[in-house]
């Protein structure tokens, strides 16, 4: 299998100058000799900045945004990009797009073995946060995604700030405060002038179980463990069939730590694949009725704060 490609997310409200974020990013790599691949989100039926990525390897999604209407389309782009000669990945959703759900596509099973998500980069507007914030200024729908597009991020950009006061700006860092989690930074900038190293720096952590092993895959994930107690997802290899009730009864049991799981599975009680989702202590399940090439059965657990010795109890539990 080739080398899994490194994908950055880059989200944010409208004007918050995300294409800028992404022209500095695509410059970096083409002056350092790499191929970037390009997935451009537009409302639209006609991307009006097309003329900027001239030259570039460029899939543009159009008429919706990847978080809802087109989401297939985006699954359909990234099974196109496992057969393209690339070196990183960098996708830019619509203003009004919940980056939350393109992380729920690069975790799924079906892609986490061709990409490698290394962060989601969120940016806001300084100038208008707070009125965006307001009961009187905005709608409960804006309020909602613009904290969707906050507490996805593992590097917020607050953009623009020489267009307010200090005060203000401490009023707008005070309430992102409230939305981020600790371990979060904030940039401050103008003119989306961000350090490539913070940009570029790895903060999603991925942990892979193989069998009932506590061990990581690959030299790269060894030495997070320790240093990150962020890891964001858990994947754990699920080879022989499991049964239905007992995978229930056990994701309820880490459900304190665990928002979601996901994955491909076989089932002790019919033949064939199942992808399954549990969210909410609910958990479905579709007979995959397609043909998927070289896949391994496994099991992914999004949270954080997740102890490998009840990992490893999930294991046993479904196995035995």
């Amino acid at each position: 299998m080739k080398k899994k490609v490194p994908v950055y997310v880059i989200s944010g409200f409208l004007g918050s100058g995300k294409t800028t974020i992404l022209l500095h990013m695509i410059n970096y790599f083409k002056n350092n000799g790499k191929k970037p691949g390009i997935i451009l989100n537009e409302l639209g039926d006609e991307n009006v900045e097309n003329h900027l990525f001239e030259g570039q390897k460029v899939v543009e999604l159009l008429n919706g945004c990847i978080c809802c209407t087109i989401q297939e389309d985006l699954k359909s782009t990234l099974d196109l990009y496992k057969n393209e000669e690339m070196d990183v990945l960098l996708i830019e959703g619509t203003g009004v797009a919940n980056p939350l759900e393109i992380k729920d596509v690069l975790l799924d099973p079906l892609y986490m073995d061709y990409y490698d998500l290394q962060t989601m980069i969120s940016l806001v507007d300084a100038s208008h946060y707070l009125e965006y914030q307001s009961f009187f200024n905005s709608s409960k729908e804006i309020r909602a995604l613009l904290k969707e597009q906050v507490t996805s991020a593992n590097l917020l950009v607050l953009n623009k700030i020489d267009l307010v006061s200090e005060k203000q700006l401490n009023k707008v860092e005070t309430k992102l405060a409230d939305e981020l989690e600790d371990h979060i930074p904030i940039y401050r900038t103008s003119y989306g002038e961000v350090p490539l190293e913070l940009l570029l720096e790895k903060r999603v952590h991925i942990r892979e179980l193989h069998h009932s092993k506590e061990e990581t895959s690959g030299s790269e994930h060894g030495h997070h463990h320790h240093h990150h107690h962020h890891i964001e997802a858990t994947k754990v290899k699920m080879e022989q069939p499991v049964n239905r009730e007992e995978l229930e009864r056990q994701l309820k049991k880490l459900s304190r730590h665990v928002v979601r799981a996901k994955g491909i599975i076989r089932l002790d009680e019919s033949p064939g694949f199942f992808e399954f989702q549990y969210a909410g202590n609910s958990l479905v399940l579709n007979e995959l009725t397609s043909k998927i090439d070289k896949i391994t059965p496994s099991i992914i657990l999004i949270g954080n704060k997740l102890e490998e010795d009840k990992i490893e109890k999930f294991y046993q539990a479904l196995v035995e």
